[in-house]
This record gives structure tokens, sequence and C-alpha cells, in this order.
């Protein structure tokens, strides 16, 4: 199956969130399933262009319409020896060259645009895809595309449409398909929502098949309080609307083999190997270096909806037990300068670290104990996943994909993975915590045991993409 996917950023080019992960593994495991082949289409940013890290070759330039004016494309392709996955660069100073990635005034128009220009690359190439894979709002405009301006250049193509978060819809004024986009007045009622142009939902009422990241996500967004405001519309597409959960590339997530740990280990080692990396992290942040103190960890946007309301509301008894506190992240002005303020206080317990750094972040991984993700909602999250894989147990609300990847243990012989809230409660959050300080102080051979289950788990991308395999020959028709 010959497989195309457009997506706004891709691992290792660029990255601000999941979705960079997401492109960056699945593509890699569709690419080894017999007889598909995948190409992706993301935008050729300046942070790529300029970075001398890749090797590209320019293939060729032409433009494409903008209701009323044209605007160049430039296509490029990584040079690689993978001959069954390719990645193209849609290039164009003008919308990609900002010195950043997203938050712009005119990201509804780049994002157009790239829609527009990802479906002229592959007609330049002469790429006759079977599907299509679109994924969040800076892509959505493709399967309306594709049944309208594009539908002589791809008969036979089939649209898939994922949903990574639901939050952010790609919204515009209702003049921008006169303004920018330039599609026929049909089309008028499919873009509009709630008296404005909304990318995503023209693409969950356009596109084949309709996906989202994890399978409890898929069914929270069918009620209001999820959905902002899409309740109806994904509702409206019934069977045709599907979770499926993500994975992490475990071949790059592995704590035998990841760069810049104090020590490699596995599911058999892990007891010496996260104890050189906890005196080591202890070490390079400050902290007092303790073997017995459990490490608590958050690596995260520091957002509403990732729980950080709730963590500064239990800080001050947090520190009164026996624990450490990594934070690393960067978000909200006020919730940085709470973590500013806590660490001022309680200095040898807590480190507050205002970057992203992905090296520092698998370090954190390795050393901590327990791994923090008080999400409101969360559709997938792949932080849980890697916190696992390098022997972090994970403290979760039980939504979204949080839900579905990290079972409640209950004791020995349940199938546990971490500790659960169920509801979105700080009190709760507490107690979810204080029930794994009591695991990890009171029987260590329990919590050795937890830690070896987690870490034997199979996180990778294998089942995910049969999955979406079978999600693709859905959208074709095929009874197989």
């Amino acid at each position: 199956m010959k497989i195309a996917m457009v997506a706004s950023e891709a691992a290792p080019f660029v990255k601000t969130g999941g979705l960079g992960d997401v492109m960056q593994a699945l593509p890699q495991a569709l690419s080894e399933i017999k007889n598909n082949e995948v190409s992706v289409f993301i935008p050729f940013y300046d942070r790529i262009k300029y970075s001398g890290k890749y090797d590209v070759e320019f293939l060729g330039y032409f433009d494409v319409p903008l209701a009323w004016r044209r605007e160049y494309v430039g296509l490029l392709r990584l040079k690689s020896r993978r001959k069954k996955l390719k990645v193209y660069f849609i290039d164009n100073e003008h919308y990609f060259c900002r010195g950043c990635v997203y938050g712009c005034a005119d990201d509804g128009e780049r994002y157009a645009y790239f829609a527009k220009a990802a479906l002229a690359s592959m007609a330049f190439i002469g790429l006759q895809p079977d599907i299509i894979h679109c994924h969040d709002w800076q892509a959505a405009l493709i399967p309306l595309l594709l049944k309208t301006e594009y539908h002589e250049s791809f008969p036979n193509a089939k649209s898939v449409f994922t949903i990574h978060n639901i939050e952010y819809q790609g919204k515009a004024n209702l003049s921008f398909n006169y303004d920018v986009i330039g599609l026929p007045r049909a089309c008028d009622e499919v873009l509009r929502f709630d008296d404005c142009t909304n990318f995503m939902k023209a693409a969950i009422v356009t596109a084949d098949q309709v996906s989202t990241v994890s399978q409890t996500y898929c069914q929270e967004l069918r009620y209001p309080y999820y959905a902002h405001g899409m309740s109806q519309v994904l509702s409206s597409r019934g069977g045709d609307f599907t979770g499926i959960t993500n994975g992490i590339d475990t071949k790059l997530f592995d704590p035998m083999t990841t760069e810049g740990l104090a020590a490699h280990y596995n599911e058999k080692t892990f007891k010496e190997g996260k104890l050189q990396n906890k005196l080591a992290l202890q070490k390079t942040l400050g902290l007092p270096e303790d073997r017995d103190t459990a490490m608590l960890a958050m690596v995260t946007r520091l957002a509403g909806h990732k729980g950080i309301d709730l963590l500064c509301y239990i800080a001050e008894r947090l520190m009164s037990r026996r624990v450490q506190l990594v934070v690393i992240g960067t978000g909200e002005e006020k919730y940085e300068w709470f973590l500013r303020g806590l660490q001022e206080r309680f200095g040898q317990q807590v480190s507050v670290n205002l970057c992203f750094s992905a090296d520092l972040a698998n370090v954190v991984y390795a050393g901590a104990d327990l791994y923090l993700m008080p999400s409101k909602s969360e559709p997938c999250g792949l932080s849980q996943l890697m916190a696992m894989r390098f022997g972090a147990v994970p403290v979760v609300n039980a939504t979204g994909g949080l839900k579905d990847t990290v079972p409640a243990y209950e004791g020995p012989e349940s199938e546990g993975r971490g500790f659960t809230f169920q509801s979105y409660n700080a009190d709760d959050f507490l107690a979810a915590i204080d029930r794994a300080l009591a695991l990890y102080y009171d029987a260590p051979a329990q919590w050795q045991e937890l830690v070896r289950h987690d870490m034997s788990q199979d996180f990778g991308w294998d089942k995910g993409a049969e999955r979406y395999m079978a999600l693709y020959h859905k959208a074709l028709g095929d009874k197989a």
C-alpha cells in the first residue's frame, strides 16, 4: 500500500509535542510492513533549513493557488537509504521561516497553503497514494481538497484524519474561504462551524475515516465536556470514528542504549542502574544525594490542562513527605512563578528547570522513582510510556490515553502499571501519590516487581501500525 502522511511536525526534524514523536515512529513502523511505501510531508521550517544537520535534494518548484493569488512551492527530499520511507519538505520562506513553528497571526493561511502544497507536491512527483493520512488541524483541509480541487489528480485516494488534540481546531473568520482557500461556495457549509471557518470540522465531515490517539479519548470526545464543541459532529461519524492508542519508538527510548545516562540497564538490572542514574541526577541538579528518598518527576508543558494547578494546590503538603520533586518544562507564567517560589522555599527538595531538553528528559526518566501526570485531559500521552520504559512508575489521572496505558495497581496479583485517581481533584491526586509512596517505602520487594513489570511492557508501534492498516483497508472499502 502507498501511504502519504501529512503533518506540521515530525521528529527529529521538528518537534513541539507528541505529534512530532508519532510522526517519527509511526511512518517507520508502517514502512516495515510488507508491500508498504510511506511518504511523509512536512514544512521546511527555518530550524530545519538552516540547521545544517540534514542532507536534502531539491526536486523542483511550482506554485499553488490561494484564492486570488498563487504562491511558490519548493519541494525537497531527505537523502536516505530507506527505499520504503521517504521524507519530503515543503519550502516557502514567507510561511515557514518565522523563527517559530506555531503562534503566528496568519497560522490559518500558513497551513491552508501547506495543505494545498502537500497535495500539489504529490502530483508534481507523480505519487498516487492509496491513503493520505492527515494529522491535526494543520493538515485538516486535505480531505475536503481531495473531494474538490484535487479530485481529478487523486481519483482513487482515500483520506484518514487523526485528531491528536481536539482543543486546537484551526479557526478563521467566515470569509477565509474566499480570501485564502478559494473553494466553491458549495463548500461553505462544510467549512462553517459556530460562526467561523473551522478546519477540523471540515476534516471530520469529509474524511473517509476519522481516528484519534486512544480508545478512551475516542469515547470521551462524544461528550461535550471533552470535545470543545465537536461532540455532535464526531458522534455523527458513528463507526467511522476510531481510537488507536499511540506507541513510542522503543529503540529510541531504551535505557540500555540512550546516550547521557550515568548507567545503562534493563528490566533485569534496573535496581542498580536506576540508583546510579538517580544519584547522578541529584548531583547534577544540586539536590542532596540520597539513594533512599523517593524522587518524583514531571516533564511537561506548564499549562492548566496538564494538571499543574493540582500540583500547585498540593505542593505544601507534598513537601511534608519524604520526597524530592524535579520539574522540567516551560509554559504559563503564573505556573513558572509558583514553581520558582517553591524551589526557593524548599531548595533541598525541589529542582525546577524552566526549559525543555529531550536529553535531560531521558535522564530524568532514568533517575526518577515516580512520574506525575495529573492531566485534566490527555488524548494519549507519551511521557507516561517513556517513563515506564525507563522504570519510573506513573501516577496519573484516569483520563484518555492515561487510562488505557496505566491500569491501576491494586496489589502484587494485579496487572496494574501505576497509581491512578478517578476525578480531577487535588486531594485525590495527593492520595494516589501517598499510595505510591507507601508501596515504595513499606513494600520494596513489591515496588521492585512493579518497576520490572512496567519495564517489560511492549510500548512499541507494531500493534498500532497493524490497527492503522486495518483502518486504511476500511477506508478503501476492502472487505478483508
